[in-house]
């Protein structure tokens, strides 16, 4: 074999492991791309719970100061409202959680 063939092969090699490294690498990027997707999700969903049950404290409030009631029920509409709107926020929550997880593994 001339040193020209051995330098051809080398170089052949080279490319091949090349290519070899960016399928891999882009397969990774990917991967962390949807892991970075899901907690950003999971990171919003988590300010618009805080956001309600900010509303729902204000709400309560409202109730026993401006209204004079003297109890507030989960019952009322308007608090049933918000505790189902954080419900489900927190279920939402907990499938990207898991999803999550089983990306990880």
């Amino acid at each position: 074999m001339t040193f020209g063939e051995k330098m051809k092969d080398l170089l052949g090699q080279g490319l091949q492991s090349s290519k070899d490294f960016m399928v891999k690498a882009g397969a990774k990027a990917q991967d962390l791309g949807e892991k970075g997707v899901l907690k950003l999700e999971i990171k919003q969903l988590e300010g618009q719970a805080q956001k309600l049950i900010c509303r729902l404290g204000s709400e309560v409030y409202v109730s026993f100061t401006d209204k004079g009631i003297g109890s507030v029920s989960s019952e009322d509409p308007v608090i049933k409202g918000i505790l189902t709107e954080i419900a489900g926020i927190k279920e939402t929550i907990e499938k990207k959680e898991f999803e999550l997880k089983s990306n990880s593994r």
